[in-house]
């Protein structure tokens, strides 16, 4: 009998390097006992990036599908189970890699590494290749795990396209301190002869790094805001135009005024990768149809969304570092403008991060805050210090058992109106709401 995935990576923890140093190596050793799957893979189009990499992915697959064309899409973090992180492209819309497929792949990958130093994230990498490798698909839309430079993702040679999304601070441990060093590190996807997109970029600095770094590699730098792609909103709308193009197009559906960068990116990223024939039937389909769960999602049934007071809103978003954070209370601003209630905020943070940076950005914004623990997770904060933290920067704040907890509480507060309900902080937090509330992606 075939062991499971989940055994198979249980076991993989223990082949985990004593350190973690970013390294190509053991995964090109890896690939090169596998035979190369990731020289047998339809086009690719990496994407780096802090913020927005997977809502940028969200909206090129659903413009795909529209197209009639089959996307392999690899991403990362999962919210609820592993196989998230693989989908398997189809004709008609793809699927998350079945648990019989991953098992097999997982175990040949066990059998090829032959029980040397590799990480789980590196094994499980090369083990999407060898499925994206034995499927056909038009295209593999591949995400970064942790930086670029030496991400195990970066194998890939020639991609048809290298996407950055906007970078901010985080994991600063590995990528370094600045914006610069970030930025230097994501921009090691550019590659020779191969366009180069770069996103609108919060801080001057990183976006100076990137369009350097892409001549460097002797990338085509394909940059937004200049002649190469502009997109804004206008009367509700989004008006993405190139030098070859004008696209009058509907608000997307994805929640928040920073996804209409997100979706004018994808858009110049698809031409750029020579998918310049989708008609503009497929991209209204795709930004209408697009589904990317966990950021801004607004859970309207679902058995959290039940415990809420009578007429109040309830989100969930997996923002959790300070830029995430920025822009989400820019997307709580925008609704309040529409609809002008208190915001409550129910958040879980991870020690990793910043999190006065990231509470920072709702004081004056927020009614309430109310800080929960994220079960399972060793590296959360506890509800107490979260809370504290709030209190600090000028939060009203208390603490709740679990995110249930925190909703009945809120049940007996007499607002003046229901209120917005914003649960937020971590991506495992989001996964724990899902798989509570019955409704994980599909």
């Amino acid at each position: 009998m075939m062991d499971s995935s989940d055994a198979l990576m249980a076991r993989f923890l223990a082949l985990h390097p004593r350190t973690i140093d970013l390294s190509l190596g053991r995964i090109e050793r890896l690939l090169a006992r596998l035979g190369h799957p990731e020289r047998k893979l339809p086009p690719v189009i990496h994407v780096a990036g802090t913020n927005g990499k997977g809502s940028t992915i969200a909206f090129m697959r659903a413009i795909l599908e529209a197209a009639g064309l089959a996307a392999h899409v690899y991403t990362s973090p999962h919210l609820v189970r592993f196989h998230e992180r693989i989908r398997i492209g189809a004709i008609g819309g793809g699927q998350f890699v079945p648990e019989d497929q991953l098992a097999d792949a997982l175990a040949r990958c066990e059998s090829a590494n032959e029980g040397e130093p590799i990480t789980v994230f590196e094994i499980t990498t090369a083990a999407a290749l060898l499925l994206f490798s034995e499927s056909p698909a038009d295209v593999l839309l591949l995400e970064v795990g942790l930086g670029g430079r030496v991400d195990a993702t970066n194998v890939i040679d020639r991609p048809a396209a290298a996407v950055v999304t906007p970078i901010g601070r985080d994991h600063a441990e590995y990528l370094g301190d600045t914006v610069e060093a970030v930025a230097t590190e994501k921009a090691g996807i550019f590659k020779a002869g191969c366009p180069a997109i770069i996103a609108a970029q919060d801080y001057a600095e990183a976006d100076a790094v990137l369009c350097r770094l892409a001549e460097t590699a002797g990338a085509s730098p394909i940059r937004v805001g200049n002649q190469d792609f502009s997109v804004h909103a206008e009367r509700g709308r989004l008006v993405y135009q190139d030098d070859t193009d004008l696209f009058d197009l509907p608000r997307p559906r994805l929640n928040g005024r920073h996804q209409f960068t997100n979706a004018g990116t994808a858009i110049a990223a698809l031409r750029a990768a020579g998918f310049g024939d989708i008609g503009t039937a497929a991209i209204e389909a795709g930004l209408n149809n697009v589904e990317w769960p966990g950021r801004l999602q607004r859970l309207n049934r679902g058995r959290l969304s039940e415990l809420v007071p009578p007429g109040a809103e309830l989100w969930l978003d997996g923002g959790h570092n300070i830029d995430g954070g920025r822009i989400l209370a820019a997307a709580m601003a925008d609704l309040g403008e529409r609809s002008d209630v208190p915001l409550v905020l129910i958040v879980g943070l991870l020690g990793t991060k910043d999190a006065e940076g990231f509470l920072r950005n709702f004081v004056g914004l927020a009614r309430l805050l109310v800080a929960v623990p994220i079960a399972g997770q060793m590296a959360a904060r506890p509800a107490e210090e979260v809370a504290q933290i709030a209190a600090d920067v000028g939060l009203i704040a208390q603490r709740a058992s679990s995110v249930e907890a925190a909703l009945e509480t809120l049940a007996d507060v007499a607002f003046e109106q229901p209120p917005r309900i914003l649960i937020c902080g971590s991506l495992y937090l989001v996964g724990t709401v899902l798989t509570a509330n019955g409704t994980p992606p599909a």
